[in-house]
């Protein structure tokens, strides 16, 4: 048997990879952004195409996240990370060492975009949710915001990169970060205790009979549909637009990668913070209140124009509300719906924040485009997000009664 101080430790040692695990996945993903200027100049690529593979990116992550969830739910986290790192890993390779499209394509929304799906907040939530009681929300904010805060350090190190080298070398170093990572990940979360493996009654519960339990609780729409909206309005528009609109403005890839990391390094701080608020103060209020000042936070990004400080107070504003609603949302899923299907459930909501992003990604592109400016990307940012916000407002605090799977 474990001793006390060691089960003590286990838990937080799970918290430290889940954040370590997220910050470089989600620094990989991120540099597509970053390189968008470079690819269109370097191969003839358009704005449409590059956006339409970050799109698709999104997509596979959303078919993939509901199976990484109930892989979480059922073989624990150590597995599921693990196999996520390889894949992305191996296609931030295959990305470095081309300049064919289709090749990219394959590599960055095939092979990267399947190891996104399973190491990603979801399957974070799930893992933290199932090894915490006592202070659950404030551990999914710490680990969960490696999703954002690793990138405040590591994205301006990638934009040095691009300025000193190539944007080869970016996926090149994000690639042999995962494959370094992952081993180290499986040795050390080998130690039983790491995550709690179900019990022999679960095993009786197959994928559609928790899948068709899960659809018809109303919390879990709620939950759902205002996640898709969170996509849309972050990693949709702001992942891979806010970069390049950056630069459509006039600044520099550094400033535009410093004002990101400036985006980040808040949004960290902001993911904490409302880990903490989670476990202290009405969560549906603090998820609705979220929703509602990241919409009024894009009226300051729409008056950027060239002024610098503009564009600063908006990494500010927007990253003390950007990644804030994960754990919120992971909270309010494990209290509404139930430990025993969390993973299964928020690898479904973290699908539609999926498919909430690619469509970001692909209408800002498009939009773009059609009127060469960004100003109904953003104003439709603002009316979703409200939208979102009212919506969360529909819910009930705490649950009628405990749901227990039939």
């Amino acid at each position: 048997m474990p001793s006390p101080s060691r089960s003590a430790f286990l838990p937080w040692l799970l918290v430290g990879f889940g954040f370590l695990a997220l910050a470089i996945t989600f620094s990989a993903r991120a540099t597509l952004g970053l390189v968008m200027p470079l690819l269109m100049q370097e191969f003839g690529w358009s704005r449409s195409f590059i956006s339409g593979a970050a799109a698709a990116t999104l997509l596979v992550m959303a078919l993939t996240a509901p199976f990484a969830g109930h892989a979480a739910d059922r073989y624990g986290v150590r597995a599921t990370l693990t196999g996520g790192l390889l894949l992305v890993g191996t296609g931030c390779l295959v990305v470095a060492t081309t300049g064919s499209p289709i090749v990219f394509l394959l590599g960055f929304s095939g092979l990267a975009a399947i190891g996104f799906g399973f190491v990603a907040t979801h399957v974070v939530s799930t893992a933290i949710a199932r090894v915490f009681d006592a202070r659950r929300g404030l551990a999914t904010g710490i680990a969960t915001s490696g999703a954002t805060g690793g990138q405040f350090l590591i994205v301006p190190l990638i934009a040095v990169l691009l300025a000193t080298l190539s944007w080869r070398w970016a996926f090149l170093a994000a690639g042999i970060a995962c494959l370094t990572l992952a081993p180290l990940l499986w040795w050390t979360l080998s130690a039983k205790g790491a995550t709690p493996a179900r019990s022999g009654t679960d095993k009786a519960h197959t994928l559609s009979a928790d899948l068709g339990f899960v659809l018809r609780q109303p919390a879990f729409h709620i939950l759902f549909w205002s996640f898709l909206i969170c996509g849309y309005t972050t990693a949709g528009v702001i992942e891979t637009h806010l970069i390049p609109y950056a630069a459509f403005c006039g600044f520099g890839p550094v400033p535009s990668a410093t004002a990101y990391g400036l985006l980040s390094a808040v949004n960290l701080a902001g993911m904490v913070a409302a880990g903490w608020l989670t476990d202290r103060v009405n969560r549906v209020a603090l998820l609705g209140s979220i929703y509602l000042l990241r919409g009024l936070s894009f009226l300051v990004l729409m008056r950027v124009g060239g002024d610098y400080e503009m564009l600063v107070a908006f990494a500010v504003l927007f990253g003390a509300v950007d990644y804030a609603t994960i754990p919120v949302t992971a909270s309010l899923a494990a209290s509404h719906l139930g430990l025993r299907v969390m993973g299964l459930s928020m690898g479904l909501i973290s699908a539609g924040h999926s498919v909430g992003a690619a469509a970001g990604a692909f209408l800002g592109g498009y939009l773009v485009d059609l009127s060469a400016a960004y100003d109904w990307v953003w104003l439709s940012a603002v009316a979703l997000a409200l939208m979102a916000g009212a919506m969360v407002f529909l819910m009930r605090e705490q649950p009628k009664a405990q749901p227990v799977p039939a």
